[in-house]
């Protein structure tokens, strides 16, 4: 797998997380702001981003998905699109993506890279298990540990319940935005607890 494989022993910090969706408007900084704000106790240990696979780079957040990310404790300040690149792959310790594709898109971009790091938003989160991060107390190298014991896991259960896909909410109904919201908020919060320990 080459340099898919993360060595736990060699964390840098930041470790960086990517959140990605289609237009960077509403799931993917939904999602960022919502880890950032849970990771906040770890002060300099996370960086995370978003990108969109076709975002229009500078076009801003949606404000439905900002009043809803203020609800939920978030901060949708100068939250601005931006397209995904090779480049952001590249420099993200963990990939996550709002739906199959966005995962996909990541992996063609950077195949070697991409692979052992690119999950769905709520796969990674289902597929975490705190036993892959036992004895670590730094947040950074337990992320580290959790990206690695989740890839590889990969493939080994099915979504049951979790339903990996966030399906898109970006022009429907609040109702339609609110489950989307609470679904990013459900995942956001499995995978803090168990970055943070």
């Amino acid at each position: 797998m080459g340099d898919a494989v993360i060595d736990c022993s060699t964390v840098r910090e930041p470790f960086r997380v990517l959140v990605v969706c289609t237009g960077n408007l509403h799931r993917s900084p939904l999602a960022e702001r919502l880890l950032t704000s849970r990771l906040a106790s770890a002060s300099g240990k996370f960086r995370v981003s978003s990108a969109g696979t076709a975002a229009v780079n500078g076009t801003p957040m949606d404000p439905v998905a900002a009043a809803l990310l203020t609800e939920m404790g978030g901060d949708p300040a100068g939250a601005t699109a931006r397209r995904l690149t090779a480049a952001t792959v590249s420099a993200a310790a963990l990939v996550l993506g709002a739906a199959t594709e966005h995962r996909e898109a990541a992996v063609r971009l950077r195949p070697v890279h991409g692979l052992g790091r690119a999950f769905t938003l709520r796969e990674f989160a289902r597929l975490l298990h705190e036993d892959d991060a036992a004895g670590l107390t730094d947040p950074a190298e337990r992320a580290a540990a959790l990206t690695r014991g989740a890839a590889a896991r990969r493939g080994v259960s099915g979504g049951g319940r979790w339903d990996d896909d966030l399906v898109d909410p970006y022009g429907a109904s609040e109702g339609e935005a609110r489950a989307c919201a609470a679904r990013i908020t459900e995942a956001v919060e499995r995978i803090a607890a168990a970055v943070l320990g």
